[in-house]
């Protein structure tokens, strides 16, 4: 129960592996919640219309996950993460539920704002946490803001690289165009992204993902 899963240990091709989608944002209120909503229906919409290919891809499921369900302080572990190889090591329980947590992933996808060029603190904090819990898995990055968050991806792909974390090289940016939609989006309103509507909503981003998630799942087929 506590031994820390990475990608070292082979996962059975004969059950689904989870692919986390981590909400970036904590703020209340917030878009995140809603964009990364709508980037998990652009990823359901390509595993629905692209069947499993040969005997080494790995069938998976998608899961959002949202940092407020996981409340973290700032980190306040004594140990150094990338020298603790079992959940039971850490000190506070918060950091070992936080740990199996994470080790029950195979993969994820982190959509982030963009705060003064650059990602959320408490996405930082929560990532900081932890280190063989994500060390050697899949990511991937999409960004949004006015200018589409790009600056915030590039200081987030960083990071994760530092973790040796096999990422997708190249990330996803979302312009929120416009003014009024800035203020949609800093108070929590609807952006208009679900249902059909949110499928006329970043037309080209939407083919990115796609093609993002391609070589994810490239990554995440290796051995």
């Amino acid at each position: 129960m506590g031994d820390i899963l990475s990608s070292a240990t082979p996962a059975a091709n004969t059950f689904p592996v989870k692919i986390g989608i981590i909400i970036g944002s904590q703020r209340t209120p917030r878009a995140g919640d809603q964009i990364a909503t709508w980037v998990l229906s652009i990823l359901e919409e390509y595993q629905a219309n692209t069947p499993l290919e040969g005997s080494t891809s790995r069938p998976y499921s998608l899961h959002l996950i949202d940092l407020n369900d996981h409340p973290l302080p700032l980190f306040n572990e004594p140990g150094i993460p990338s020298r603790i190889t079992s959940s039971s090591e850490y000190t506070h329980a918060h950091t070992r539920e936080w740990s199996q947590f994470i080790s029950s992933f195979a993969g994820f996808v982190f959509v982030t704002p963009q705060y003064n060029w650059g990602y959320p603190a408490s996405l930082k904090n929560a990532i900081d946490y932890l280190f063989n819990e994500w060390k050697g898995k899949p990511a991937m990055v999409v960004s949004y803001g006015g200018h589409g968050g790009g600056k915030a991806a590039q200081g987030l792909k960083v990071v994760l690289q530092g973790l040796r974390m096999r990422l997708v090289d190249e990330h996803v940016e979302l312009v929120i165009g416009g003014m009024d939609e800035m203020k949609k989006a800093a108070r929590g309103r609807p952006l208009g992204l679900d249902g059909e509507h949110g499928r006329k909503i970043w037309v080209p981003e939407s083919a990115q993902i796609g093609l993002r998630w391609e070589k994810f799942l490239e990554l995440l087929n290796q051995r």
